[in-house]
């Protein structure tokens, strides 16, 4: 029987995969063609809905041709995303972007058309011509010519870095959600009353091939430490990479309570890559490497990193009410703790979202007074548990302006909060100092604009 772990990766396949929905529409296009053939047997044609057989074949022969070109043109615009993405934006991005079901319904739809179009043709002879399937093609090819200016217009506004950033936070978010309701259904108990001991474990699970954690079946290993009497603890969270050889797994309890202590190792999922699944921070991770590539000097637009730190500052107001553990002691139905698995807490999510834009656009006026303006606004917005944190990021955004910026005129310009980086009006009520008759930026420095 297969395993969690492997119904799992095959899961993210599946999601993943540019190829399965398109074959699928192949062949449900070849099964519609042969019924239409069928019912055209059986209904009868209106003379003005009939053709000649010359005129069939044409029609269905171009539509073949047409669809076939269809198909590499949105190949084409395929390629096109990865090398922007790769380029401008950021690799990890593509492994949502596979995801996206509207070029697999195109493509598919394409793939469906050429071959109900071309198990036409098979039944075209001098007395035989399927008038109805005809008919049905040409209807076919107008909804795909539909559905490819649907497709241009969703690839022409999505294209933009801050498209691609705010549907990464909406899905980082979603994820987020779905995690905090899967804790809520589950039975978590405070470490310090009733969690299991930090004694050494009488069993380990080791990996054999390594690769990064995707996910966890936890209800799996909530029934497999129950069944065992046992407490099953998580050696790494979702999102780190295991060394082959390395620690997967914890086994508390009775020494041997697993007899194949690989069993319980099929119900952690690994792959050669993070992926969003189970890992709301994989989104976060998109969102600074887009913003981390913006300010380099390759690209230099700060402008961007701007518009994506909008973005950022969202999934951490997001990430700050919602309940985060560093360590999620899970118990069965009586209560007793069986399994303890790695979280992430407060302050890791706020340092993924704000150091490298902070490193890399401290050379930014606007990059600088926008990080300050959403420090603000999460000093203001989260808990006071949680704001020791933000002032701590804050202390660490003065350093590096005060090194970047030794001159004071301009070093209170970057001390200044702006939700639009430049020209927002900033914490002081004007976007500059009153009375500045300049910009005061220096030769050979590229803020931008908004």
């Amino acid at each position: 029987m297969p395993t969690w772990s492997f119904r799992f990766r095959l899961g993210q396949y599946v999601r993943t995969s540019l190829w399965i929905l398109p074959v699928l529409g192949l062949a449900a296009g070849a099964l519609l063609g042969e019924a239409a053939l069928a019912l055209d047997d059986m209904v009868g044609i209106p003379t003005g809905w009939r053709y000649t057989a010359t005129t069939a074949t044409g029609v269905l022969t171009a539509i073949v041709g047409a669809m076939v070109a269809l198909l590499g043109f949105v190949v084409t615009i395929g390629v096109l995303v990865v090398q922007q993405a790769t380029g401008t934006l950021s690799p990890r991005y593509m492994r949502l972007w596979y995801r996206n079901p509207l070029q697999k319904t195109v493509l598919a739809l394409f793939a469906g058309t050429f071959a109900f179009a071309f198990t036409l043709l098979r039944r075209i002879g001098p007395d035989t011509v399927p008038d109805l399937g005809v008919t049905l093609a040409g209807l076919a090819v107008a909804v795909s010519l539909v559905m490819l200016l649907v497709y241009l217009n969703r690839f022409v506004h999505d294209a933009r870095p801050v498209a691609i950033a705010d549907r990464v936070c909406r899905t980082g978010l979603r994820v987020l959600g779905v995690s905090v309701q899967a804790q809520g259904r589950c039975l978590l108990l405070d470490e310090g009353d009733g969690g299991p001991r930090r004694d050494a474990p009488a069993q380990v699970v080791r990996t054999e091939e390594g690769g990064a954690v995707q996910g966890l079946d936890v209800a799996g290993l909530v029934r497999a430490a129950s069944r065992n009497d046992c407490v099953l603890v998580v050696a790494h969270r979702v999102g780190d990479f295991v060394p082959p050889g390395a620690v997967l797994l914890e086994i508390h309890g009775t020494p041997g309570a697993f007899v194949e202590p690989r069993r319980p190792a099929g119900l952690v999922a690994l792959g050669a890559e993070r992926t969003v699944e189970q890992d709301p921070a994989f989104a976060l991770r998109v969102l600074a490497d887009i913003a981390a590539r913006a300010l380099s000097p390759a690209v230099n637009d700060p402008t961007t990193a701007v518009q994506v730190l909008n973005h950022i500052e969202t999934f951490l107001h997001g990430v700050g009410r919602s309940e985060l553990r560093g360590r999620h002691v899970l118990a069965d139905r009586d209560g007793r703790p069986r399994v303890v698995v790695p979280g992430r807490g407060w302050e890791e999510y706020l340092e993924l979202g704000v150091t490298e834009v902070r490193e890399y656009g401290v050379g930014s006026l606007q990059v600088c007074r926008r990080l300050r303006a959403l420090l603000d606004g999460l000093l203001a917005g989260m808990p006071e548990a949680r704001r020791p944190a933000v002032r701590r990021q804050l202390a660490l955004l003065d350093d590096a302006v005060d090194r970047e910026y030794p001159e004071g005129f301009r070093r209170t310009l970057a001390r200044t909060g702006d939700r639009q980086g430049i020209g927002g009006g900033g914490s002081g009520g004007g976007g500059f100092p009153s009375g500045s008759p300049t910009r005061p930026d220096g030769p050979g420095r590229s803020d931008g604009g908004t």
